[in-house]
């Protein structure tokens, strides 16, 4: 039996079977060190721990004076405490100066607490001129400051030993920030996936080009690249390759040079140009073909050694939806994600249809739809024409409404769970 034949007398598997199969045994690719700004976006290898106490001592918040509390615990607008100042002490430097009662040092921001001193009185609550360099002899202070005021106490933001990063988290910029505060220059991250992009099709030109008779533009390159740079992956093109064996094989054996997922798009229905199932077999092997899901059942997956190959449906919209569905969770996987929830870092929320919508019976619907939110509920509606190779309806769409296999049809006021797409 062919495996065509074979793969076709199976039922069709729901997507949680298919994406489980995809899954199984896949591990995050190897970690590396990397410097803090090349780990933008990368997913965290191993627990981060700070290696120093930060602040490392007590410092001021603000640009004013260090006073004891007690000296100006009368101090008002009216009768302001008038204090001699005895020195300075600026960021950076170490405190000479020591407040003894009934004086002040003036003191900048993020400056040592001196010796003696318990609160800062910021500039704004003095007579003093902000901005003067010349040390002023006296300084009048107009309010009432507690002991502790204004002082930024050594380890109240980082301790050494603390944990900054979780296996599995992205690096954001605010995480980078705080891996750097915590004495780090680089940082534990995973491989960055390398997906190489492949349509076919005698009828494809690349866009931009003119288009003779019978083409048109290939819109999945581009599509699909972007997408699986928006998911975290660096990419390649294999080109378009033509609707022959031969063809197909050569681009493959391209990507596997070089590529963890390859992933075409086209030529993996039943058609007598339908050659990317036989030459994924000639390369590798096929795991499985057929899902129960609209728009996108002809999807087949296999693998070449390490390498995952991926046959989406040729029409724009199975093969973005598809690559949603499939692909993505699988970059995310190679890329360090360690628990993903169950749309890989999608959000999914409950919505209101606007439209009543159809679809085949016994596959799961994923409905393109422009999410409006409304009360206490959100509202979806069709964002255009629901034909897998109506293109535009799925750049103007939100979401993906979920239609479950059991219901054929919706009516508009149904609630259904919703993919946010942005």
């Amino acid at each position: 039996m062919s495996t065509t034949v074979e793969h076709m007398a199976r039922p069709l598997l729901s997507v949680e079977e298919a994406r489980a199969q995809m899954l199984d045994g896949l591990e995050s690719l190897a970690a590396e060190d990397v410097a803090l700004l090349d780990a933008l976006g990368r997913i965290a290898a191993a627990e981060l721990t700070s290696l120093t106490t930060l602040p490392p001592w007590d410092n001021s918040a603000m640009d004013g004076f260090a006073v004891v509390a007690a000296d100006i615990a009368d101090a008002t607008e009216s009768q302001p405490v008038v204090l001699p100042v005895t020195g300075e002490v600026a960021a950076g430097a170490a405190p000479s100066a020591t407040v003894v009662p009934g004086s002040a040092v003036r003191i900048l921001t993020g400056a040592p607490i001196p010796a003696g001193a318990d609160a800062v009185v910021p500039v704004e609550d003095t007579d003093a001129q902000p901005g003067v360099a010349e040390l002023p002899k006296h300084v009048a202070i107009r309010t009432a400051f507690e002991a502790g005021a204004h002082i930024r106490r050594a380890g109240s933001d980082l301790r050494a030993g603390q944990r900054l990063l979780e296996p599995g988290s992205q690096l954001t910029p605010a995480a980078i920030a705080v891996a750097a505060a915590g004495g780090h220059a680089t940082i534990a991250v995973h491989g960055v996936p390398r997906v190489a992009v492949l349509a076919t099709g005698d009828e494809l030109v690349a866009a931009g080009v003119p288009l003779g008779a019978a083409q048109i533009p290939d819109s999945n390159t581009p599509g699909l690249m972007a997408a699986a740079r928006d998911a975290g992956a660096e990419v390649r093109s294999l080109g378009i390759a033509r609707d022959s064996l031969d063809s197909v094989r050569d681009a493959l054996f391209k990507g596997l040079e070089w590529a963890d997922v390859i992933v075409a798009s086209g030529g993996v229905s039943v058609g007598a140009h339908d050659v990317v199932k036989d030459a994924f077999a000639s390369v590798g092997r096929i795991d499985l073909w057929r899902i129960a899901v609209q728009p996108g059942k002809p999807l087949a997956f296999g693998r070449a050694g390490k390498t995952l190959l991926f046959g989406l449906p040729g029409n724009p919209v199975s093969s973005l939806v598809t690559f949603e569905l499939f692909v993505r969770p699988v970059i995310r996987r190679l890329a360090g994600y360690v628990d993903d929830g169950p749309a890989f870092g999608r959000e999914i929320i409950r919505a209101k249809l606007m439209d009543a919508v159809r679809k085949a019976p016994g596959r799961r619907g994923f409905i393109r739809v422009r999410l409006v939110a409304a009360q206490d509920t959100w509202r979806a509606s069709l964002a255009g024409g629901q034909e897998s190779h109506m293109l535009a309806a799925l750049a103007a769409a939100d979401g993906l409404a979920i239609i479950p296999e059991s219901m054929d049809s919706a009516a508009p006021g149904t609630e259904v769970d919703v993919i946010r797409l942005r």
